[in-house]
């Protein structure tokens, strides 16, 4: 499954299944679009707690592909 399909991208959490939806609160990507559409819609949004998310995502992301890319290749 896709990181965007799993996002509140496209449909609003409340309408997903259960599973999905439990996946759209632990997806980096949700926060992602919930901090778009707070800044360009206004609508209601958590935006500290959205940019932390990113922050501590995009941090674990480089930190696995950097000690990914310093392994000798076989």
């Amino acid at each position: 499954m896709s990181p965007f399909f799993g996002s509140d991208a496209l449909y609003p959490v409340p309408v997903m299944p259960g599973r999905l939806r439990a996946v759209s609160k632990v997806n980096p990507l949700s926060c992602q679009v919930d901090a778009l559409r707070g800044l360009l819609l206004g609508t209601p949004a958590h935006l500290a707690a959205d940019f932390a998310v990113l922050t501590v995502a995009a941090a674990l992301g480089s930190t696995a592909a950097s000690a990914l890319l310093a392994r000798p290749a076989r």
